[in-house]
């Protein structure tokens, strides 16, 4: 039997890889055993439970980078939490631990060096992780998105594979006019994807808002993702009354969303855009100023430096949306090239190549 453990969270950018890095790993090692570490009351201790995989929570939370009586406790969650780690490192006894960001992964991984495990990270941002840059000295690999990640990690275990996104948006992405039909959209008109994840991007939501009546004037077709929290907000909004336009709380088809969109407008989460280059999508990335140190902005950064996506600030986004959209929908040149330049960053097969560079560290080691 080969055991596998995989830590960390928090985040749909943290899970979401994390669990294709397991199906990745199950593939190609069909009797491995996988366990995941996360943290109580984070979305990992539901969405792993539905991907099939058994996980166990740490009573862990992060360090408030601001004064807060969080802190006060922080200590001693850390060391529970490092108490907890022994045990389950001591009873699942893995071949290789897997460190994919967040809370857990911290003192999960740390417990494993100590043991002598040998452990791998996956870095999904441009800007890496304080809890991946403490554990970096000890790893033996680490699997990055972005170039230069020398900045942060020694550069002799750096191997670059690629974010792991969603199999489900490779697998069922449809041609263009497909997709515009099956969303009930003219396949004539240039249709535009704006996403603010599941729960919503206040910004984006008003900034669409802001320049509704430009927005119209396009003659264009809008998937416009509110989220979940912003629903009850702008669901009667006056763009709802156009039939080209949806305005939904949550996208369950996004491989038809992406498939029909001309433009995507998001924001700049590791994810969000692993799955933009690896679909080649024109894009508008609006990054949170509310992540931990600015990492979306470096992340935006990144890609609007080689002319792959554009980077509008969060304090921009109301007075400049609405005139960035109209320039780009009447510039074709303009939006092939960033489609075009986007794919030099996709990594389709990043959690099969992920999961190999695992299994060959756990033979190598055997």
């Amino acid at each position: 039997m080969h055991k596998f453990l995989i830590s960390g969270g928090g985040t749909g950018g943290h899970i979401f890889p994390a669990i294709a890095i397991a199906d990745a790993i199950k593939l190609q090692c069909p009797d491995a055993d996988i366990l995941f570490v996360g943290a109580k009351g984070k979305m990992e201790m539901e969405k792993v439970p539905q991907a099939g995989y058994k996980i166990i929570g740490l009573n862990i939370a992060g360090f408030q980078r601001k004064l807060a009586f969080k802190n006060l406790v922080f200590p001693f969650k850390l060391a529970h939490s490092l108490m907890k780690a022994v045990y389950i490192i001591r009873s699942f006894k893995p071949d290789v631990a897997i460190g994919v960001g967040g809370y857990a992964s911290g003192p999960t991984l740390k417990i494993a060096n100590t043991f002598g495990i040998p452990t791998v990270l996956q870095e999904q941002n441009s800007y890496a992780g304080v809890t991946n840059r403490i554990l970096a000295p000890k790893a033996a690999l680490i699997c990055v998105a972005y170039p230069n990640m020398e900045r942060f990690f020694p550069k002799e275990k750096i191997r670059m594979t690629g974010n792991p996104i969603r199999h489900e948006i490779l697998k069922n992405i449809v041609d263009k006019i497909n997709a515009k039909q099956r969303l009930g959209f003219d396949q004539n008109k240039k249709t535009i994807a704006i996403l603010g994840g599941s729960l919503g991007a206040r910004t984006i939501n008003e900034a669409v808002a802001s320049n509704a009546d430009l927005l119209l004037s396009l003659n264009i077709s809008i998937v416009w993702q509110v989220g979940k929290l912003y629903f009850e907000e702008f669901k009667n909004h006056p763009l709802a009354s156009n039939a080209n336009i949806k305005i939904l709380a949550f996208i369950e088809d996004i491989h038809l969303v992406y498939s029909a969109a001309d433009l995507v407008i998001c924001r700049a989460g590791a994810l969000t855009i692993s799955e933009l280059a690896a679909l080649g999508k024109a894009s508008v990335l609006i990054p949170s100023p509310n992540v931990a140190e600015d990492h979306q902005t470096a992340n935006a950064k990144a890609l609007s430096d080689h002319d792959a996506a554009i980077l509008l600030k969060d304090s921009d986004a109301k007075s400049e949306l609405g005139k960035v959209i109209q320039n780009l929908l009447s510039n074709d040149t303009k939006l092939s090239s960033l489609s075009s330049n986007i794919l030099e960053f996709g990594f389709a097969n990043a959690a099969d190549d992920i999961a190999h560079a695992i299994l060959n560290l756990k033979k190598s080691v055997a």
